[in-house]
């Protein structure tokens, strides 16, 4: 009789008891968050003027440096002083003129810049051919400063206004190349290949993807288009000018007028602060779209 052994079998054992789930991180806009309105009171006490909070109180220091006589008017007029000495200038018609004909000079110069850094900036991010006729000229312009191109730019045009136009559109092309050709080239592949496999033919490639894809790089170019434009007006006037800004600033600067130089100064960083609102604006236009990282 053969014993027959029956093996126990045993049940497997259960799972391992699932670990408790974390939270998932979850990031929002700022504009969907919860925003408390103590949170917003101490934002906004905090930085009342948002980005021009600074600016203003070292305006507030310098007047209350100058007016104790640590900053002696030689050196640095108080800020009432340099208001004072503008509204003065305005009404004498010497600011007046100035201001005009800088701006025409800026404007002029500054639309010949964007016209050559947009056209090329496009034909080198789409085309071959393009990035090697443009590319590396570009790349050699931008290592060259503005007040080195000065001296040949006078010798070749003489001491005219197509001198400190020429000046400005030089300053004003190159960034606008360089950022507007490394954002086209920068935009995913794999959206153009996404877009390709839905039917989307050429056209609807550059107008949904590419056009889009690169506008926020079109932007920073614009930014330091007009930035550097403002320094190439800086530049030309004030060497063998006759009127303008630079001007004004090199005959306060012979006659020891230091209100006046700042006067110039003052007006250049004001056109600088417009200069950037007006890229801040078409961004919060123009990019709604893409939501950007907001710092608390």
């Amino acid at each position: 009789m053969t014993n027959v052994i029956v093996a126990e079998t045993r049940a497997a054992p259960s799972a391992l008891p699932a670990a408790p789930s974390r939270p998932r991180d979850v990031f929002l806009p700022g504009s969907v968050r919860r925003q408390t309105v103590f949170g917003t009171l101490r934002r906004r006490l905090r930085w009342p003027l948002g980005i021009y909070t600074t600016p203003v109180v070292l305006l507030v220091v310098w007047e209350i440096l100058a007016k104790a006589g640590v900053l002696g008017p030689t050196y640095a007029p108080a800020p009432t002083d340099i208001v004072s000495t503008t509204v003065a200038l305005w009404q004498d018609g010497v600011l007046g003129p100035d201001l005009a004909i800088s701006l025409q000079r800026a404007g002029i110069g500054l639309a010949i810049g964007l016209t050559v850094g947009i056209v090329t900036g496009v034909l080198g991010g789409f085309l071959r051919s393009g990035e090697y006729l443009f590319n590396g000229l570009a790349q050699i312009l931008n290592t060259i400063p503005l007040l080195a191109v000065l001296p040949l730019m006078v010798v070749w045009f003489g001491i005219d206004e197509l001198t400190k136009v020429l000046l400005i559109a030089f300053g004003a092309g190159v960034p606008m190349y360089l950022n507007l050709f490394a954002a086209i080239r920068g935009v995913d592949q794999r959206l153009i290949e996404m877009a390709r496999t839905t039917g989307a033919g050429p056209w609807r490639v550059v107008t949904r993807v590419l056009v889009p894809g690169a506008l926020p790089g079109f932007l920073v170019g614009l930014r330091f288009s007009l930035a550097y434009s403002i320094l190439g007006l800086v530049a030309a006037e004030t060497v063998n000018a006759d009127s303008g800004l630079g001007f004004l600033i090199t005959q306060a600067q012979t006659y020891l007028q230091t209100n006046k130089v700042f006067v110039g100064l003052v007006i250049y960083s004001i056109l600088g602060l417009i200069a950037d609102q007006l890229v801040r604006t078409l961004e919060r236009v123009l990019l709604r779209w893409r939501p950007s990282y907001e710092a608390t």
